[in-house]
């Protein structure tokens, strides 16, 4: 088994606080679902809509964290699966899929201290 990084791209603003609990549920029900089957390694977080970007050798301060909201990377999960394939197929069960969002499934490497 390895590890990886679920991505979560996109965020999706509701017009009611009934929504955005609604589809919270529906995020909870998928990390319990994942936590049951051992897969969930590292629950992550989401993240603030706000950052910086630092780039070049000029090591150059921009305010960040993207141009467009799509590209925005809106959390993390860590979860371990037999192969990128398997990890993939985990990825299907995301809600930021039902709101247009997309999960970027990246292998973790692992290195030896």
């Amino acid at each position: 088994m390895s590890e990886f990084a679920f991505l979560f791209r996109g965020r999706q603003t509701f017009t009611s606080p009934a929504q955005t609990q609604q589809h919270m549920q529906l995020w909870l029900k998928w990390f319990k679902e994942l936590g049951a089957q051992g897969l969930l390694k590292d629950p992550g977080h989401p993240l603030d809509n706000t950052g910086k970007v630092v780039t070049g050798t000029q090591k150059i301060v921009t305010d960040g964290p993207y141009a467009e909201a799509k590209d925005v990377i809106a959390g993390y999960i860590v979860v371990e699966a037999r192969d990128l394939s398997h990890a993939a197929e985990l990825s299907r069960g995301c809600p930021i899929l039902e709101v247009g969002g997309s999960v970027e499934v990246r292998p973790l490497q692992m290195l030896n201290p």
